[in-house]
């Protein structure tokens, strides 16, 4: 039986280069790098040096950078300290967003009376900026927080604008840009971005570490209390091994960035245009058909299948050795459908499978094959 993992935007396999690295720091670097000995100023050193190539490649100073255990966290300290400690009285988000911001926004209404407003969304997932603009202007304090890539459909948010939008109605702007770090690139000069959330896991590196950019002068405090690691913003010993997993695993992304895109984009589209060949009644979720308008490592497809046969799709992928998701991997074990295909598909189509096939540089299109005659096997049976 073959193993296909096509769950990309779950998580990724992490690289060997990866490991190596990291591997070499465990042994040799394990020193805590608040300690003023040498071994202390070694790991130190390693640490502040990752800061500054991850700085680098967002054209940022250093000092903006704070090392977090990941995406969530990321986006909880954006989101919470902005109301407790900067007097935000209003989140305004949409429906579609991921879990991190949607419970985090719902539980600081709860705590501390903010107004939670969801900016409208199309059939295919594509924010209303007409709207968002309109809520701007007439919003006193607010803070702005919208994906750049949808972890579900894949749709590509227009971030320079809703920065601008944010910036002309003094707003401040958090984007989770995890399913986009290590696949697109952002110049952090050129668009005003206030709080932007990542995660190693998601472009080959290590699972347990991310990075906040928190925009220098912002005002924000530490979710987490203890010491004075991380200019005081997250108290804690800082990982240094995952912390240099997530530094080489960045590098190698964007070093390789152009010619894995164009592979992977390539798979992809392989992929669709298969399906479209095998199965032509499925169809496709958001724009993810569209790769001007969605990123090129997913799609999001609805199979034509009756609902009586549903729930034995997944069952039947795992038992072929293939690895993919209905949704976002946060939600595994969940019965509930996902909140994102919910907020934009009729009942109808409700009642269809959708799954999410996510593709990296170690896929092949012999794999995609597979999968292909898997589904339509499966379709026709």
């Amino acid at each position: 039986m073959k193993h296909v993992y096509l769950d990309n935007a779950a998580t990724t396999a992490i690289r060997k280069e990866v490991i190596e690295r990291m591997t070499i720091v465990l042994q040799e670097n394990y020193g805590n790098a608040s300690s003023t000995h040498s071994f202390g100023r070694s790991s130190k050193a390693l640490l502040e040096q990752c800061r500054k190539n991850i700085a680098s490649y967002f054209n940022v100073s250093a000092s903006e950078i704070v090392f977090t255990s990941g995406g969530t966290e990321a986006d909880n300290l954006a989101l919470r300290s902005a109301v407790r400690d900067l007097g935000y009285t209003e989140i305004i988000t949409s429906k579609i967003e991921h879990h991190a911001v949607l419970h985090t926004a719902e539980q600081l209404q709860k705590e501390y009376n903010v107004k939670l407003t969801y900016v409208n969304v199309d059939q295919c997932g594509q924010v209303d900026y007409a709207h968002l603009e309109q809520l701007l202007k007439s919003s006193d304090k607010a803070i702005v927080s919208l994906m750049h890539i949808n972890n579900e459909i894949g749709n590509i948010l227009d971030i320079k604008k809703v920065a601008d939008l944010c910036k002309s109605n003094n707003a401040l702007f958090h984007t989770d840009t995890v399913q986009s770090i290590g696949h697109y690139k952002i110049d952090l000069q050129a668009i005003p971005i206030d709080f932007l959330a990542a995660s190693a896991h998601k472009f080959h590196g290590p699972k347990g570490v991310g990075f906040c950019f928190i925009r220098k002068e912002s005002g924000l405090k530490p979710l987490i209390f203890g010491g004075e690691q991380e200019r005081g913003y997250r108290a804690g010993t800082e990982s240094i091994h995952n912390i240099v997993g997530l530094d080489e695993a960045l590098k190698i992304a964007y070093s390789n960035l152009e010619d894995d895109k164009k592979y992977v984009s390539g798979l992809k589209t392989y992929f669709i245009a298969q399906l479209k060949n095998e199965i032509p009644e499925a169809s496709f979720n958001g724009r993810c058909e569209d790769n001007t308008n969605s990123t090129y490592t997913l799609v999001n497809v609805c199979l034509p299948i009756a609902a009586e046969k549903t729930a034995m799709l997944q069952f039947q992928l795992d038992l072929k050795g293939i690895a993919c998701s209905k949704g976002s991997a946060c939600q595994s074990g969940s019965s509930q459908q996902s909140h994102v295909l919910t907020e934009i598909l009729s009942e109808n189509k409700l009642k269809q499978p959708s799954v999410r096939f996510s593709f990296s540089i170690y896929n092949t299109k012999d794999e995609l094959d597979y999968v292909i005659s898997v589904l339509k096997a499966f379709v026709n049976s």
